[in-house]
C-alpha cells in the first residue's frame, strides 16, 4: 500500500490520480490525499474511481482542509 500527496495539485488532481491508477497492479490498494474546498472534489474522485473500475474503501476528511481516499484497484 502506497499513500500519494496529491495536496499541492489542489483542485487538478484528478488527472494525476488517474496516472497512479493506471500503473497500479490488480488488487493493490493505494492512499490519496487531497484538499477539498466546497467538497466537490469527493464526488468527482468517487465517480472517477468507479469509472477507473476501482473501489473507493474509505474516504475520510481528516483536519479542515485535506481529505483521504483508498483504492483499491479492480472490483471488489
Amino acid at each position: 500500500m502506497k499513500r500519494y500527496d496529491l495536496r499541492h495539485l489542489k483542485e487538478n488532481f484528478i488527472p494525476r490520480m488517474g496516472e497512479i491508477i493506471d500503473g497500479m497492479q490488480e488488487g493493490e490498494v493505494s492512499i490519496f490525499m487531497f484538499e477539498v474546498g466546497d467538497f466537490s472534489p469527493i464526488q468527482k474522485s468517487a465517480d472517477f474511481i468507479q469509472e477507473k473500475d476501482c473501489t473507493m474503501m474509505n474516504s475520510l476528511r481528516f483536519n479542515e482542509v485535506d481529505w483521504t481516499i483508498v483504492v483499491k484497484k479492480g472490483k471488489v
